[in-house]
């Protein structure tokens, strides 16, 4: 029986998400076990999730996946190498993973295995530092890069987000041994507004923040939970919700203190420092910072990680732990598989916490910080106590026929 692994942050699930499972699956096998390594409660947009991650991996269990593990915040709320390196090694430290499935606007596997294998090349990092050297942005210069050693036709595949993130995703795979599973992105583009059957995440995050028309947007068991935490004051939560406790954050730091976010060490934490000791507001902040060179996603995940006080990963580094955010049956099927094969120390509770060793307990500290400040984005302040992530648990779904592996 064959398990594929997905990452994602499903912000919210939406059908998307559940064709992509059912995909799997109609490709796989109908008794595949879907294991799902999912952002935590920041993602990689720069953003606060809509809903809490606890949320979420019901919503992904009820959508058909079987195991949800936790994506940390140094590697969620970072770049697509970062985010890509973290959870295909959360997948492959489980032990149990056949394949990786992705979505991507190709759908085939062979321009972005070329484009994987070139940027590792020694010839296109001479090429990407060239195009750099000239000013032009990260992404301008990969593209440039990989166009000039192979042709434009590949190269342009890196103009489209999932493809691109698909690259990083076939980089990361080479040392694990689990293989790609390419399908097509369906329905509305990444970040479209565009009326579709399958509408994009982007447009459902809008209609539910602005109190829109969007319950017919979602499956029916992702409507539910949203309403339900929508009821609790629970969400939505967003960047703009706690938009004043950001700002008293980082106009605290010193011009220094930013220096750690600033991923490509070109001095844009200079830039970051001016713009934060002028500007009135978050927006303002990311208006006066932009240029032709700094993309506002990658300003969005400085400010994001400058107020959390957690940089995005450093290259190579990876997860210390495997913490398990949602289970169905098959999925603690899974789990006893993984009591074998894992490589890492597994949290199914709270006090699996204290067996971990003192950096995997660092990072732990780390995310119940950050959840303590999520929480503050909580419409209702009832719900925004902190050290929750010391008591909360996994979602679980009963058995039902065929769960066993």
């Amino acid at each position: 029986m064959a398990v594929a692994g997905v990452i994602a942050e499903y912000n919210p699930f939406h059908r998307g998400h559940a064709w992509q499972i059912a995909e799997i699956r109609r490709r796989l096998g109908p008794d595949t076990a879907v294991a799902v390594c999912m952002s935590g409660n920041f993602v990689q947009r720069g953003d606060f999730a809509l809903l809490h991650k606890g949320a979420r991996a019901e919503m992904a269990l009820l959508g058909g996946a079987d195991l949800v593990l936790e994506l940390p915040t140094p590697w969620s709320a970072a770049g697509a190498e970062r985010f890509a390196q973290g959870g295909v090694s959360v997948l492959a430290a489980a032990g149990v993973v056949d394949y990786l499935a992705f979505g991507c606007e190709s759908g085939a596997l062979e321009p972005l295995q070329r484009i994987a294998a070139c940027l590792d090349s020694e010839p296109c990092r001479a090429a990407l530092r060239r195009f750099l050297d000239k000013g032009m942005s990260f992404a301008a210069a990969r593209q440039a890069a990989v166009e000039e050693l192979t042709d434009r036709e590949t190269a342009s595949c890196l103009s489209q987000p999932n493809n691109a993130l698909a690259v990083e995703y076939l980089r990361s795979l080479r040392p694990t041994g689990i293989r790609p599973l390419a399908l097509p992105r369906v329905g509305a583009g990444h970040d479209s507004g565009a009326e579709s059957d399958f509408p994009s995440a982007d447009a459902i995050r809008e209609r539910i923040l602005s109190h829109g028309g969007w319950r017919a947007m979602l499956p029916e068991a992702s409507t539910a939970i949203v309403s339900r935490e929508i009821e609790a004051g629970r969400a939505p939560a967003s960047m703009a919700a706690c938009e004043r406790a950001l700002l008293a954050r980082l106009r605290r730091m010193s011009e220094e203190d930013f220096r750690p976010y600033d991923g490509g060490n070109e001095g844009l934490y200079h830039r970051f420092y001016d713009a934060v000791r002028t500007a009135a507001t978050l927006e303002d902040i990311l208006r006066m910072a932009k240029t032709k060179r700094y993309p506002l996603a990658r300003l969005r995940r400085m400010l994001l990680q400058s107020a959390l006080g957690v940089p995005q990963a450093a290259q190579g580094e990876t997860p210390p732990y495997l913490r398990v955010l949602g289970t169905s049956g098959r999925g603690r099927a899974l789990l006893r598989r993984m009591k074998g094969t894992a490589k890492l120390p597994v949290l199914t509770k709270p006090s699996h916490i204290r067996r971990l060793d003192r950096e995997a307990q660092r990072v732990f500290a780390q995310e119940s910080l950050c959840t303590d400040l999520y929480v503050l984005a909580c419409p209702d302040l009832r719900e925004a106590g902190p050290g929750g992530e010391y008591r909360a648990g996994p979602a679980v779904l009963p058995f039902r026929k065929g769960d066993d592996l």
